[in-house]
């Protein structure tokens, strides 16, 4: 059964930084960021038992969760996944992936120009995606791809505002192509907010646009290093 506020716990583990939020629909109830230096699995349960406590709240009270699937960090969209799948597996709670791309994006709510996220993924790569802010949520202009940065920025085209952690990874690149400051975001803009996650579950549950858990995956675009070693033993 849908409901007209619902009570939301979102949650960001793709990169270094976590990120929990609590919603009632569009209201921002509480939220946390960490910065730390340990894995996700040490801190993200206290974190999220923590800002339910700071909010009144138990997990009973809630309605809907939101998750960033990806893509990003491998281990740690792992952690964020599983965790949302087993909170709700025992509460029977309806679930919406979110993309990492998108939330990015949503960091520019306001902005007129395309968006180029620009996310490192290591290995001489980036995550990246095109989007059109309307009202304030991203619209895809293009399939969430991994490549090369260089090739990334050869094929933009017009005026682009560039956002992401990668900005800061390729800095030479980006005054070889010509990207001035005022094309990109500043770095306040790079991490995921997770009530920002929130904002665009509650597009996805009020379109009905929600999974079971057991189809919440993560979104990694690109194989793993154990899948690619076990590729690798196949063909020898």
């Amino acid at each position: 059964m849908r409901v007209d506020h619902p009570r939301i716990l979102a949650l960001d583990t793709s990169s270094q930084v976590s990120s929990v939020a609590l919603c009632q629909a569009e209201m921002l109830v509480a939220e946390s960021a960490l910065n730390l230096r340990i894995t996700h699995s040490q801190s993200l349960l206290a974190q999220i038992d923590s800002l339910l406590k700071t909010a009144g709240w138990t997990l009973a009270d809630l309605d809907l969760l939101a998750v960033v699937t990806g893509p990003g960090a491998f281990t740690g969209l792992r952690i964020g996944v599983a965790t949302i799948k087993g909170l709700a597996q025992v509460l029977s709670l309806p679930v919406v992936s979110v993309s990492s791309l998108a939330a990015v994006a949503m960091n520019l709510p306001l902005l007129s120009l395309p968006v180029c996220v620009f996310i490192d993924a290591r290995k001489k790569e980036v995550y990246t995606q095109q989007f059109q802010l309307q009202g304030g949520f991203p619209r895809p202009l293009n399939q969430a791809r991994v490549m090369a940065p260089d090739r990334v920025l050869a094929e933009l085209q017009g005026d682009v505002c560039l956002v992401g952690d990668g900005v800061g990874a390729y800095p030479d690149l980006l005054l070889h192509h010509g990207y001035a400051q005022l094309h990109i975001a500043p770095a306040c803009c790079y991490p995921i907010q997770a009530s920002r996650v929130a904002a665009l579950a509650l597009l996805d549950y009020r379109n009905g646009l929600t999974r079971q858990p057991g189809e919440v995956v993560p979104t990694y675009i690109r194989p793993s290093d154990a899948e690619l070693n076990k590729q690798g033993n196949n063909v020898g």
